[in-house]
């Protein structure tokens, strides 16, 4: 009876998981068909390139982004052990694999765009994107890109992966901006980045708190190990005696992104499934990897 009982709430678990991927994924590609592709929006990362080439050279936007995710996953298990999961490269196929379906089902109709002003695109591109990402997140996926690049840049230079992310979307931005010879672009992707910004935080949690964790387990060093090389993150451990019994128990308090919490508890979950661990909202993270303190540069 109890293996009965495991397996329903494994069963429920992995439709409800699965399910959300799916249907961030449609979300996000509706996204991008309907508000950012037609006014060439580009908001930075792998599909914003992939809008870059899609009207320089004619490349399907979905095609494009997956074939430009597959080398960046798998220089990602390279560099940085197999991260990926089942789920991260169901996310990006599925998204990639949206955004063409839909832009063909589209066309059938003669529906280029739903809307023909260029801020209210970009706001209601924003708000797919992160609303769809958000489900994405809540699933513990990913849909590859930019946040790759910056784990392994990270790990080769200790550059903090928050700039290092900023920087290559920004990147993304002025390569568009150039390619299409319309600075006005920069100005609509940047509302679309804030847009996708703040509606990704009020779905997962309702604030643009950072995260932090405190974690009690036997089995700290490789928790530690995988919070320094694989999420790029610092810590402290502190010690510690247990309230019950008085024996020692290293505790780990860390600090971590929104997105880095569903891999940390991933990894948590795989070490040591007895492991107690505490998640609670920072208002503000000062230092390396998140905001600089005062009077840095």
């Amino acid at each position: 009876m109890f293996q009965l009982m495991y397996d329903k709430r494994f069963s429920w678990k992995w439709f409800r998981n699965y399910s959300m991927l799916f249907l961030g994924s449609i979300i996000m590609a509706c996204g991008y068909v309907f508000f950012l592709v037609p006014h060439k929006i580009v908001p930075g990362g792998v599909f914003g390139l992939s809008i870059v080439l899609h009207y320089v050279l004619g490349l399907p936007t979905g095609a494009t982004a997956l074939v430009l995710n597959v080398p960046l996953v798998l220089w990602g298990i390279k560099e940085l052990g197999p991260r990926f999961g089942a789920k991260t490269v169901i996310g990006m196929v599925t998204t990639s694999a949206m955004i063409d379906l839909i832009t063909y089902l589209a066309s059938l109709k003669g529906i280029e765009a739903l809307s023909q002003d260029l801020l209210l695109s970009s706001v209601f591109g924003g708000v797919c994107v992160g609303g769809g990402l958000a489900l994405v997140f809540r699933a513990k996926a990913t849909t590859g890109g930019s946040d790759i690049i910056a784990s392994i840049l990270y790990k080769r230079t200790r550059a903090p992966m928050g700039r290092s992310m900023i920087a290559l979307d920004f990147l993304v931005v002025v390569i568009g901006a150039i390619a299409f010879q319309n600075p006005a672009v920069v100005l609509y992707a940047i509302v679309t980045i804030f847009v996708t910004g703040r509606v990704l935080d009020a779905v997962l949690d309702g604030s643009n708190y950072q995260k932090a964790a405190i974690i009690v387990s036997k089995e700290y060093e490789q928790i530690r190990g995988a919070i320094l090389e694989d999420l790029g993150r610092g810590g402290t451990l502190l010690a510690a005696k247990g309230l019950f019994r008085g024996d020692d128990r290293p505790v780990i308090l860390t600090a971590i992104s929104r997105r880095e919490l569903a891999i940390l508890e991933e990894h948590i979950k795989q070490i040591d499934p007895k492991a107690f661990v505490i998640v609670f909202d920072s208002r503000e993270v000062l230092g390396e990897g998140f905001l600089p303190l005062a009077g840095e540069s």
